[in-house]
């Protein structure tokens, strides 16, 4: 009985690790006099791919939609006698969003666009970190394209001294990775790593075990302290990286390394 419970406990812990990486749209729905409104048709597209998601509102106004990849979002609300009401949204990895919508009364078939930004500040939970987002990634130059080096952006990160060596060693025991980096003044292998929701975190050292191409993550979240509940898995920052999903368009890219010594910077001592 015993072992039956325990592992029913490590398969619940699995399925909130692994939503870990998803967001949360969540929202309350009232009409023009701020009362709460029942059945409203909540459509949520995504930009990128036209992949549609239906809820709808309960009694108390109520709406939810789990489970979502990051990206831009649009918001469409219906609902019969009043406008539809339209906005656009960008949802961060694991992001959990909560929204106040007023519905307006139609007079004649109309739309209304809702301009305003969803709030900077997330309210819904007390982590402290930030989000490395595909601009970032995209324009930021990386030397060697290592990914690892985008966590440096992040306040409180660093690199960090080897601990075998005692003397600065970015490859922290792993040959050809840079997994170095001191975050909040903790061990670089105090860290959590997660991709796509599962441990990205090597057994042995403790370090980043798979580094995606920078062309093939999303964007990704460093939290430096007060966790979430889902994660925790270490003392450390918890680096939680998000692969892209597909498009409706063809896209690819190329790159090619080109290090001549005759346009590359020499060190003052040899000039």
């Amino acid at each position: 009985m015993v072992k039956t419970l325990l592992f029913c406990v490590f398969l619940f812990s699995l399925t909130a690790l692994a939503q870990s990486n998803y967001a949360v749209l969540s929202g309350t729905i009232m009409d023009p006099q701020g009362h709460p409104f029942t059945g409203a048709t909540v459509r949520l597209i995504a930009s990128n791919t036209g992949a549609e998601r239906h809820v709808g509102s309960n009694e108390q106004g109520i709406f939810q939609v789990p489970g979502l990849m990051p990206g831009d979002y649009t918001l469409e609300v219906q609902a019969a006698h009043f406008a539809t009401l339209n906005r656009g949204l960008r949802l961060e990895v694991g992001q959990e969003l909560s929204l106040n919508l007023t519905l307006k009364v139609a007079t004649v078939q109309n739309v209304v666009e809702v301009a305003d930004q969803a709030p900077v500040l997330h309210t819904s939970d007390a982590a402290v970190g930030e989000v490395v987002e595909p601009v970032s990634i995209k324009e930021l130059p990386l030397n060697g394209r290592m990914l690892i080096d985008l966590v440096l952006t992040v306040p409180g990160a660093h690199e960090s001294h080897g601990a075998q060596t005692g003397n600065m060693n970015p490859l922290y025991w792993r040959p050809g990775q840079r997994s170095a980096v001191s975050i909040g003044g903790n061990r670089p292998n105090a860290n959590y790593y997660l991709l796509d929701g599962t441990t990205n975190t090597d057994p042995t050292f403790n370090t980043l075990n798979l580094s995606p191409s920078p062309d093939a993550v999303e964007e990704f979240k460093v939290q430096t302290g007060s966790y979430s509940a889902e994660m925790g898995g270490s003392g450390g920052g918890q680096i939680n990286i998000v692969t892209r999903s597909g498009s409706n368009k063809f896209h690819g890219t190329a790159y090619e390394f080109i290090w001549y010594r005759i346009i590359s910077a020499q060190p003052s001592g040899d000039q």
